[in-house]
């Protein structure tokens, strides 16, 4: 695959590091002074990329390492509770037997709490079972691997029910009609379903347009959003129209090249989508001189060594380079300046999918999907937190969040009601129950003061605190701030201790004076959208609810009975 000048993939630093982790269970200092000689890289700079990841570990880890997810549904499904038991349980072994961590999002919010022991992957656990998990490692012997999801049924998204995958790529390489594909998806109306929402005809055809013959096109398919499931369904489910959506793309822009960024934790999917890309290759469909033609593309997986921020477009661009996913200043935007300085396509998995669809089954049909005039399409949302049924739902756009919620997911379990709801994981802040109304669809979602993003509904029922939620959730960006930029790295820090504070009955009412200039320093100046989106928890939890905040902090009160200060007597009765 070609690379622009002397060493610049970071596949390659990567894979090194993992073999040296996986012989030894960390990278001690002489395999890596062998491994900076092998590749002719500074030993400096390699332990500055390996430091930053939090697959890599630099010092010996314990026998049984568990991780456990802190983020939003775990935490409201007893994550912090199985930590602490766990850490008591296994506390006389010492931390050189076990060692317990709590952890950013591991993308199992529909099968909450997760975890991982010694990097297998396990959802929906008790404590019970993670116990005899943990007495299973420590006595040396494999560890079950994780149980397999339920298949769903048919799926509308699917236009190869009963015929040969691929239609739309074997067409589109007959007639080489790129201009027709443009025309096509921006007469759709094709949005970002990352969470940006920008047009994809339009980022397809400035990249098609550029001059040079070195493009290259990216498949971001690291979803680290807490909340956020859907891509990791699709790829599960729909694994073809994901890698037909990518070649399409990487023929239209006239890339030659491209990865599939991945999350490390997504182990069962990437198996799938390598399955995948070598059906392809063997059918002649990826390589070179696809379908008997001149026409060329290259694709291979990348998987991520881990962090929040690889999803931010320019830090994923980086990481794929070998260097600290830390995202870049704009301008240049990564269109026209991406991987390597050229020419890139970036789109999100659910994004690529649609791409086969719109192409097979034409725009009117398209268009027919969505719920109104105003919504085209499908849409894969994931839900999760207190609901009966979390899981992964394809919708028609612009089906309003009630139906979601209460049709398809349940509603809150044990007859309460919903409190509040956050409708696209950590960066969307949290909404009232008086807004389940509301379309999913851009417009309808902007206009009600919020996004549709990502699709990663998590909900609350009327037990829950939303000053213990707001922590939670900027406790996280805290943590997944990579530190490149001040506002952000300090901002998010000095947001944490002042919410913190207030769960303790310690607050100000001048904190929330603080707090609002903070929000606009950091939505102002950060680099990349985590910093800009820390804000928006406690900004949306202001506005929505600001009773219950201020009860926290001018009254010493927990209204819900969660925080660790005095509550009122009948919130302790709802806790029961």
């Amino acid at each position: 695959m070609p690379r622009e000048g002397g060493f610049k993939g970071g596949a390659l630093l990567f894979d090194e590091l993992r073999a040296i982790q996986h012989k030894h269970g960390y990278l001690p200092p002489e395999p890596m002074q062998a491994l900076s000689k092998q590749l002719n890289l500074p030993l400096y700079r390699i332990n500055g990329v390996a430091e930053f990841y939090p697959e890599f570990h630099l010092s010996p880890p314990a026998k049984v390492h568990v991780e456990v997810c802190r983020d939003m549904t775990c935490h409201l499904r007893g994550a912090e509770r199985l930590t602490a038991d766990l850490r008591q349980r296994f506390l006389p072994l010492g931390k050189r037997a076990v060692d317990i961590h709590e952890r950013s999002c591991l993308g199992q919010c529909d099968s909450a709490p997760a975890l991982t022991i010694n990097e297998t992957l396990y959802r929906d656990v008790t404590m019970e079972q993670a116990e005899i998990l943990v007495q299973t490692a420590l006595g040396g012997l494999e560890l079950p691997p994780t149980a397999p999801e339920r298949p769903p049924g048919k799926l509308k998204s699917d236009p190869y029910h009963g015929v040969a995958k691929y239609g739309a790529l074997r067409k589109l390489v007959e007639t080489r009609d790129w201009d027709g594909v443009i025309a096509t998806l921006k007469a759709a109306g094709l949005c970002g379903m990352g969470g940006a929402g920008f047009p994809t005809s339009i980022k397809w055809d400035v990249v098609r347009k550029l001059p040079g013959n070195v493009k290259y096109i990216v498949c971001n398919a690291d979803e680290c959003e807490p909340g956020t499931t859907k891509d990791r369904y699709i790829m599960t489910y729909l694994p073809h129209l994901v890698v037909e959506g990518v070649i399409i793309g990487a023929l239209v822009a006239g890339a030659q090249s491209g990865y599939i960024y991945l999350r490390h934790e997504y182990k069962e999917q990437e198996a799938i989508l390598r399955e995948e890309i070598e059906n392809c290759k063997r059918e002649n469909l990826l390589g070179d001189n696809i379908l008997g033609t001149d026409l060329s593309f290259h694709l291979e997986m990348f998987i991520s060594p881990g962090g929040y921020v690889c999803g931010e477009g320019s830090a994923q661009l980086e990481a794929i380079e070998g260097k600290r996913a830390e995202p870049r200043n704009k301008p240049p935007n990564s269109v026209t300046h991406g991987l390597w300085m050229k020419p890139t396509t970036l789109n999100n998995v659910e994004t690529f999918s649609n791409v086969p669809q719109i192409l097979a089954q034409g725009v009117e049909w398209f268009k027919s999907q969505g719920h109104h005039e105003a919504a085209s399409g499908l849409k894969f949302v994931g839900i999760s937190g207190d609901v009966v049924r979390p899981g992964v739902y394809e919708i028609p756009m612009g089906l309003p969040l009630s139906d979601v919620v209460y049709k398809l997911a349940g509603g809150p379990p044990y007859g309460r009601k919903v409190k509040a709801f956050a409708p696209s994981g950590a960066a969307s802040g949290y909404q009232p129950a008086s807004k389940l109304d509301t379309r999913l669809d851009f417009k309808s979602m902007s206009a009600a003061g919020t996004m549709l993003g990502s699709g990663a509904i998590v909900v609350l029922d009327d037990t829950r605190c939303i000053l213990d939620m707001v922590l939670n959730t900027v406790t996280f960006f805290r943590n997944e701030s990579c530190g490149k930029c001040v506002p952000c790295r300090m901002g998010s820090a000095k947001m944490t201790d002042i919410l913190t504070s207030w769960t303790q009955g310690k607050g100000t009412a001048s904190d929330v004076d603080l707090i609002m200039e903070l929000s606009e320093a950091m939505k102002q100046t950060s680099i990349c959208g985590l910093g800009q989106f820390v804000p928006y928890p406690i900004l949306t939890g202001l506005e929505n609810f600001r009773e219950e905040i201020e009860a926290h902090v001018l009254h010493r009160k927990c209204p819900a009975g969660v925080c660790p200060m005095r509550s009122t007597p009948a919130a302790q009765e709802a806790r029961r």
